[in-house]
């Protein structure tokens, strides 16, 4: 009988990219980092193959790790989306408004398979800042919204926070002076932490391209152009960055449109999304 991937298993190998480092995918996972490296062993005897080279610097993929990342996050978006999904089928229209910075492939995923199960519904995803999403939700646009709660005056329904890291391209000299920076453009209340942590550690910085769109900065992070600050989930594999000051958390919340309380459409994608944030969260 062939054997099962264990979702544990796959949180640790997800988590271990992501962070770039097995000690610091320990930390977030709340194990110790022996438990941690016996579970990624597990799971490369489960696949047999080496899924990670591991070294002084931390971890990368191999290229049977490669192709076998994105199957491992789908996995487990599934397994999210799954519990969320097991109540009784749904019907009608759930405008979703996510921050461009939230639009993980994970969530993007999960909510394209819910669609798929309840084929009576249909979401609307908006991506945007702060400000769309406030205006989006006072027009009716959506009536859930996960973003920054900085931007909207209701008060969430619950909120979480979510660790952000450094990407950079490899080839990008960490120890210019001033360190060239990628940024999201203005409204993004990121930016202010990111000077802070470089402003204590007594680094200058110098701000070399803005974009509001995910995959522009990922794309110019790839460029070599300059360092930035994403969620983990958002790294793309082998940018994990090293050597910088360490950056905050951030708070994400869930907003629902007044008097749309009970709609049982609504319930289930806001109980998807919180399982999906907590999934990044564990994997950050």
């Amino acid at each position: 009988m062939a054997p099962d991937l264990e979702t544990a298993l796959l949180r640790a190998f997800v988590s271990s990219v992501r962070s770039g480092s097995i000690s610091r995918a320990a930390a977030a996972l709340g194990h110790s980092q022996p438990a941690l490296s016996n579970q990624l062993r597990r799971l490369e005897r489960t696949v047999g193959q080496r899924l990670l080279h591991r070294g002084t610097t931390g971890v990368s993929l191999t290229k049977s790790g490669e192709i076998f990342l994105p199957y491992a996050e789908r996995i487990l978006a599934m397994s999210a989306q799954a519990l969320a999904a097991a109540g009784p089928t749904v019907t009608g229209h759930c405008g979703v408004g996510l921050m461009e910075d939230f639009v993980t492939p994970s969530l993007v995923e999960g909510l394209s398979d819910f669609s798929g199960l309840h084929p009576g519904a249909k979401l609307e995803l908006v991506t945007g800042p702060g400000p769309l999403m406030k205006q989006s939700l006072a027009e009716g646009r959506i009536q859930l919204a996960l973003c920054d709660p900085f931007y909207l005056a209701e008060t969430p329904r619950w909120t979480g926070r979510l660790p952000l890291a450094w990407s950079a391209a490899r080839t990008l000299d960490l120890r210019q002076d001033p360190l060239p920076l990628v940024l999201f453009s203005q409204p993004c209340r990121w930016r202010a932490p990111v000077f802070d942590a470089l402003e204590a550690a007594g680094l200058r910085w110098d701000v070399v391209f803005e974009s509001t769109a995910l995959g522009a900065v990922q794309a110019a992070v790839r460029a070599g152009l300059g360092a930035t600050a994403l969620l983990r989930a958002n790294l793309e594999p082998g940018t994990a960055a090293d050597g910088l000051p360490k950056l905050p958390e951030v708070e994400i919340a869930l907003i629902r449109r007044a008097g749309r309380d009970g709609d049982p459409l609504l319930d289930a994608v806001e109980n998807l999304l919180r399982r999906l944030t907590d999934l990044a969260a564990s994997t950050g």
